[in-house]
């Protein structure tokens, strides 16, 4: 059997992630399939979303009736095929179904705001359109009538693809070529200014989103810390930011304790990466911390066999907050951004770190580690006060930190705590982005129960009650009194163990990507 490819930094940094896409008025010679929306309205036949002037009255009636004649009804993601009518230029028509539009707030197309419950309708259309298109490398698309962003965002990231590691034998990799499309042309009426900056805009973020994902799902064999330092500083660099990788002689002798005890049982060093975006002069700046574990097994407090597979995802919040500061960066957001990323192994060893031991997190405080699975709390703390020290007007950082949050939110909704007006606006901006995170109290009663006996503080409390905010309870520790200030818990909406749903695909997410860059963008707006 074939070697399993061998990924270098250049080889990610530099894979395109996504469709190539072009804003056009005609459908191309080399388009061979047509992406339409149907939306369900109010009477039983759906409506066509095909835009001004794309086809005639006689093709948009042939379309109709063909798709009504196979029983598409424009019900929300419903796809329906049918061989393209005479005369439109393509082999065939595929279309999704958009749902009541109306609903939504997009009764006026034109005024379809990408921050939207109709843009999130979209973009999970578009998503489950694009996985629809196999076999077709390049499409043209009328759902840009209604809005760019959403739909290049969801034909995008419902593209993505993760194929890095299958062997040449491998079948996907026989249809990649095809697996999904490779260009569409997005059908509008004019290619104006800001036609053109709305597909800049959703270009960059939707790959930034993918950059996450390529982390997520690179093996921990692949990625381990002096790995993922080495990839994130290539990609740093090749976006203009700038990079700085302390090693573990380095996190020791100025005292990341936190790192250092949680790395130690590895022989896969930790590193602590910084990557800087500079806004403009005066603006205002923001904090961004991830966890980075690159692999959990839970340390000397083993993890069960079961699902330990998917601790190749406990990298989830560091893969966030870098691909967030290299979107900052390409979209030249006048906040200025500083992603600190701390990475770690949590390995068992004669090396690793016991319960019972005592470490001193980075700026002096003492920790007695009563359980080694609870070992993101104690990297993070050490990039949390690292990150305070630029003394940011915004703090926020984000972690695959809980079961709890499982427990308490489930898969797909983010659980959002901090410091309460930044924590609302967090909340709000995830949700309007499609990313669902939900604010969350950090109740004072829940301190009292990380109390240790011989340190200023135990890293998890005696009971298993309200295991999120206790977490978030002990970064608090760390924030000084003040300090605007958001924890992001992201232990189930950062990894899809099921089937791909909407734009979202199995494996890696990308969340809370979107989520911090509409916050950064709107700190921007506001200050």
């Amino acid at each position: 059997m074939a070697e399993l490819i061998d990924v270098s930094n250049s080889d990610t940094a530099d894979r395109v992630r996504g469709p190539e896409f072009e804003l056009a008025t005609s459908i191309a010679r080399v388009d061979t399939a047509l992406l339409i929306g149907l939306n369900q309205g109010d009477g039983e036949v759906p409506t066509l979303v095909i835009g001004d002037g794309i086809v005639d009255d006689a093709l948009a009636e042939a379309l109709e009736t063909g798709l009504v004649a196979l029983g598409a009804t424009g019900k929300h993601g419903e796809i329906t095929r049918i061989p393209a009518p005479s005369g439109l230029g393509v082999d065939i028509v595929v279309a999704v179904g958009l749902g009541a539009l109306e609903d939504s707030g997009a009764a006026d197309a034109g005024e379809t705001d990408a921050h939207s419950a109709a843009a999130e309708s979209l973009r999970q259309a578009a998503g489950i359109a694009a996985r629809e298109l196999k076999g077709h490398a390049t499409v043209a698309t009328t759902l840009s009538s209604l809005a760019i962003g959403p739909v290049v965002e969801g034909l995008f990231l419902g593209a993505y693809r993760f194929e890095l590691f299958r062997s040449d034998s491998g079948d996907s990799k026989k249809s990649d070529a095809v697996a999904v499309p490779t260009k569409v042309h997005l059908l509008v009426e004019t290619r104006n200014a800001d036609a053109k900056a709305e597909l800049a805009h959703a270009v960059a973020v939707a790959d930034s989103v993918a950059i996450a994902r390529d982390f997520v799902n690179t093996p921990p064999s692949h990625l381990y810390p002096e790995e993922f330092a080495a990839r994130a500083a290539a990609l740093g660099r090749k976006y203009g930011l700038s990079v700085e990788v302390l090693d573990d002689i380095a996190l020791e002798q100025q005292g990341y304790g936190g790192i250092i005890g949680v790395g130690k049982g590895s022989s896969r060093k930790p590193r602590l990466v910084r990557l800087a975006h500079t806004g403009a002069k005066d603006a205002k700046s923001v904090a961004l911390v991830g966890k980075g574990i690159t692999f959990d097994t839970g340390g000397i407090s083993i993890k069960p066999a079961a699902g330990m597979d998917l601790m190749t995802s406990d990298m989830g919040g560091a893969a966030a907050v870098i691909a967030t500061t290299i979107a900052a960066a390409r979209l030249g957001v006048g906040v200025s951004v500083t992603a600190t990323v701390p990475m770690a192994e949590n390995m068992p060893s004669s090396t690793a770190q016991r319960p019972g031991d005592v470490l001193t997190q980075y700026g002096g405080k003492t920790i007695e580690v009563l359980n080694t699975d609870a070992e993101g709390r104690l990297i993070l703390a050490d990039a949390i006060v690292r990150a305070l020290e630029d003394d940011p007007d915004y703090l926020i950082d984000t972690a695959t930190l809980t079961g709890a949050q499982m427990v308490a939110l489930g898969t797909r909704t983010p659980g959002v705590m901090g410091t309460r007006e930044f924590r609302d606006l967090v909340a709000e901006r995830s949700r309007a982005v499609g990313e669902n995170g939900w604010a969350m109290p950090l109740p004072t009663e829940l301190r009292a129960d990380l109390s240790s006996r011989v340190a200023d503080m135990a890293n998890v409390t005696a009971h298993k009650y309200g295991g999120m905010l206790s977490a978030a309870t002990y970064l608090k520790e760390f924030v000084p009194a003040g300090q605007a200030w958001v924890h992001v818990d992201i232990a189930g909406p950062a990894f899809n163990s099921g089937g791909p749903w909407g734009y979202t695909p199995k494996g890696g997410t990308g969340v809370p990507v979107r989520s911090l860059i509409a916050v950064i963008e709107r700190i921007a707006e506001t200050g």
